[in-house]
């Protein structure tokens, strides 16, 4: 989703379901920690909100977020969750590495969540430079730890009850 024009963490917060029942595995890179930091308070602070019960998240550290697919793999093969989030900040240097890294940790998390059936959710952010990254962690663009959050409240709703609420102002 293009952040141009947008604050990540605006949203129809009575649109969201209630989490108290659901579990969520959060995985979080430690490279550039400043930023995965801020993105992981924003996530927790955004799964409380609508209800979910601390015991009924679990947290865990990767060295970066090329490791994050492995991460969530090894959550869902050891624990019974209906989401994890992959968090992530990858800065753009002068080599192809950042190209390697975005693209090895997208199409993981996106085998991971088909290979196991459950929301596995990219909150990977690849910013050309550290102030991007910034304004995406709290920042004047919002918290995309806060959008992650709600993507893996409505797709863990979706799965365990294919609710099909259209929500308000959607057009068809």
């Amino acid at each position: 989703m293009a952040t141009q024009g947008k604050n990540l963490s605006d949203y129809q917060k009575d649109a969201i379901p209630n989490a108290s029942a659901m579990r969520f595995g959060i995985v979080v890179s430690e490279w550039n920690d400043h930023i995965t930091g801020n993105l992981l308070r924003g996530c927790l602070d955004t799964l409380h909100h609508h209800g979910a019960v601390e015991s009924n998240i679990r947290v865990s550290f990767v060295p970066g977020s090329f490791e994050l697919p492995s991460g969530a793999q090894s959550m869902l093969e050891h624990l019974n969750l209906d989401a994890v989030i992959c968090i992530g900040s990858v800065i753009r240097g002068e080599t192809a590495h950042f190209d390697f890294v975005c693209q090895a940790c997208a199409q993981g998390v996106k085998d991971v969540a088909l290979r196991y059936s459950k929301p596995v959710i990219f909150c990977v952010l690849t910013d050309d430079n550290e102030s991007q990254s910034i304004a995406r962690s709290g920042g004047a663009l919002g918290n995309k730890g806060v959008e992650a959050a709600v993507a893996a409240i409505k797709m863990a709703d979706m799965r365990n009850g294919f609710n099909a609420k259209r929500p308000a102002g959607f057009k068809m």
